[in-house]
């Protein structure tokens, strides 16, 4: 991956507008951040990954800061 490829961010923000932002509407901009902000508890600690092994985000840092402990 080189400093010019931006594919994982498009990746990245398409997923919480793909997966839940399309499915709302918000009031006020607290309840988008609100929303946001469980998503990305959803993305990063609940949501197993094929690339990672089929592990959260979270579960493969922990791994990987175990292993390299």
């Amino acid at each position: 991956m080189t400093i010019t490829d931006n594919a994982p961010t498009e990746r990245f923000f398409r997923s919480p507008k793909h997966e839940q932002l399309n499915y709302e509407k918000f009031r006020t901009k607290a309840s988008a951040k609100l929303s946001i902000l469980d998503y990305l508890a959803f993305y990063n600690g609940k949501r197993p990954h094929s690339k990672l092994g089929c592990q959260t985000p979270l579960e493969f840092v922990r791994d990987f800061d175990r292993n390299a402990a």
